[in-house]
């Protein structure tokens, strides 16, 4: 026997018949452990005793003569647990949906989050008996800091013996997005270079010299700070540079000397460099007196081998 579907417009609020939970899907990640070593402590018996056994060397805490931690990934067999995000609030249910949202703080309105797996496009909502559970999952790509807002709408029909009505609830989840790179860049002026041609200068009208002479390419020094400001130890995988055209770079860092890959432990800096310089068609983009060089790609891998990957904005330098 078919019912008409009530909009929900209670006066009274009422427990609803269906409980939302929004989890955060992680990567698992192991307790970082640095126990200490065992010292052996004087016996003040004469009697003969077996020997106490050496302990585990892998068991014993690290120690070091050098400035820097060359091992840094101690783990422990301990599971770490993920932070807790989201809570939870509590008849035959019919036609489940939900629809997710993300607020982004650079964004004046929300964005509609695809569920995976998609439902088809004209099926109706997904019918629950008691005890069953629906699950979707949601993905978003987080390029902005600050706070974000993800909400959750349910709306499902709850049918009794002699009639139904649809009922809807929403659920915000705020969360904070914070950096795990820091970024720091200065780029300074190098003595240009000079091809097999001629160097000619250029004389404008107004008697101004301007241009940088034909046989001249001009060159520039990139230099960037790598700060690890998350708590965990990263490895940089690659930085590299994706250049405006009429540029080229010259890499001085650990993949040009063949130097094993950087470990940062949290709060640690690790300095590149990069030599910029005008190709022989040059053409180099200015934009409000300022040289424009492009962006600065980094890759790393976390201590269980999880990627992250940041893009820089567009660096450059003033004209000089």
């Amino acid at each position: 026997m078919s019912h008409q579907r009530y909009a929900s417009h209670d006066p009274v609020k009422e427990p609803h018949s269906i409980s939302l939970k929004v989890l955060r899907l992680s990567r698992p990640s192991l307790v970082a452990q640095h126990p200490f070593p065992h010292k052996a402590t004087p016996t003040t018996t004469t009697t003969t005793t077996t020997p106490r056994q050496p302990p585990i060397s892998a068991s014993l805490a690290y120690t070091t003569t050098h400035d820097t931690n060359p091992t840094p990934f101690l783990l422990s067999p301990i599971l770490n647990l993920p932070p807790s995000f989201g809570s939870a609030y509590r008849k035959y249910i019919r036609d489940v949906r939900i629809e997710a949202e993300m607020k982004t703080p650079a964004s004046q309105s929300v964005t509609k989050l695809p569920l995976s797996p998609a439902p088809a496009p004209d099926a109706d909502g997904v019918d629950l008996d008691p005890g069953r559970t629906l699950q979707r999952i949601v993905n978003f790509d987080l390029k902005e800091e600050g706070n974000h807002v993800l909400g959750v709408t349910v709306s499902y029909y709850e049918a009794t013996d002699t009639s139904g009505r649809t009922r809807t609830f929403r659920k915000l989840y705020q969360f904070v997005c914070k950096p795990s790179l820091i970024v720091r860049t200065k780029a300074s002026p190098l003595v240009a270079t000079t091809t097999q041609e001629e160097a000619v200068a250029v004389t404008v009208a107004g008697g101004e010299k301007g241009g940088r002479g034909r046989g001249r390419r001009r060159r520039w020094v990139l230099e960037a700070q790598l700060e690890n400001c998350s708590e965990d130890t990263t490895e940089l995988e690659r930085v590299v540079l994706e250049l405006e055209p009429g540029l080229s770079y010259r890499d001085c860092n650990w993949e040009a000397s063949g130097s094993p890959k950087p470990v940062l432990h949290p709060g640690e800096v690790e300095q590149v460099c990069f030599v910029i310089e005008e190709t022989e068609d040059g053409g180099v983009e200015e934009q409000d007196g300022k040289i424009m060089f492009g962006v600065m790609c980094i890759a790393w891998r976390s201590e269980m081998g999880q990627k992250g990957y940041l893009a820089t904005n567009k660096l450059g330098t003033r004209h000089v």
